[in-house]
């Protein structure tokens, strides 16, 4: 068992696909001898070759046009957007062509597209270079979405989303590259739609994602102290969603608080509270409490930063709330 980054993570994940198969392919802006912007991709260009590592033009269009073309005709193509904030550059293609063409073609074409992305805030890109993607491409049907928040995720859901025959969006949370876990050897690439309890517990079960996630642990750590125990799970994959072990926790614990890098309205929250209402309504013992960031862009200033960020304060407060109704 080998402790590795999440940065490390994906780089494996890249290498052990492209090395397992002639048919996968990645591109993207700087990708190649530099490396990538935030340095995930390096060594790569030196191992497999300008063939099937390349750098492109500054153009998300380009990129992802390319990469569906490559797809229908036979390639595993791996396509990286810089920063996912530019996915709406890119929209008529994600939208329009990716997320339909296997529909569209009444299933005589296969899209095993992937196309990674870094996301999130906490490190001062300011407004246009810090939000999550995840609610703009749960719109799109047709397109799977996973967003790994430790190594070991980063690892094993790449390579299951390289293998997919469908498009798969592989959003990267910049925040977390530095973040250390186990890896083990016999890691095999993830099935997708399958999220994970990662704290269990018995009195509210909380949902979350990412370097959320985190700081949903560590309320739930400080709650424990007072004999507060969460359940605190990791989403994972918002699509498929992993409805069967949200509900089987719900059923458990009758709370739920929901934990998004999101702004409240059409946030992917609002789902998992639908989920709740629909099918695990006669379970709840207290309304749904969802922890976002209201209706505030991310700014650069740090301090403000922080501020619109769900931190473990305000998480803490929230499970408090939901236990006191």
């Amino acid at each position: 068992m080998a402790e590795m980054t999440y940065r490390e993570a994906v780089v494996k994940a890249l290498a052990d696909e492209l090395a397992s198969d002639p048919d996968v392919i990645f591109f993207g802006e700087d990708v190649a001898e530099a490396g990538g912007v935030f340095k995930v991709t390096p060594g790569l260009y030196e191992r497999f070759g300008g063939d099937r590592v390349r750098d492109t033009p500054i153009s998300e269009q380009a990129i992802i046009g390319t990469a569906l073309g490559a797809a229908i005709t036979g390639l595993r193509p791996v396509a990286e957007l810089m920063f996912a904030d530019f996915v709406p550059v890119a929209l008529d293609q994600i939208a329009n062509q990716v997320a339909k063409y296997r529909y569209m073609s009444g299933g005589q074409f296969i899209v095993p597209l992937t196309i990674r992305a870094a996301q999130g805030g906490g490190n001062g890109f300011g407004t246009q270079h810090s939000q999550c993607a995840e609610s703009w491409l749960m719109s799109f049907p047709g397109i799977k979405v996973v967003s790994p928040s430790t190594p070991v995720d980063a690892y094993g859901l790449l390579r299951g989303a390289i293998r997919e025959n469908n498009p798969v969006f592989v959003l990267e949370h910049k925040g977390l590259y530095n973040l250390k876990g186990e890896v083990p050897d016999d890691t095999q690439p993830m099935k997708l739609g399958e999220a994970k309890v990662v704290r269990a517990g018995s009195h509210v079960t909380v949902v979350a994602s990412q370097l959320m996630l985190h700081r949903s642990l560590e309320a739930a750590a400080n709650l424990a102290k007072e004999g507060i125990e969460c359940e605190v799970i990791d989403i994972r994959s918002f699509v498929p969603l992993d409805k069967a072990t949200i509900l089987n926790s719900l059923a458990k614990t009758n709370r739920l608080v929901i934990v998004e890098e999101a702004p409240h309205q059409a946030g992917w929250g609002g789902d998992i509270a639908s989920l709740a209402a629909d099918e695990g309504v006669y379970w709840l013992a207290a309304p749904v409490k969802r922890v976002n960031m209201g209706g505030a862009l991310i700014a650069y200033s740090p301090p403000l930063e922080d501020e619109v960020l769900p931190n473990v304060g305000r998480i803490t407060q929230a499970i408090r709330a939901v236990l006191a109704d």
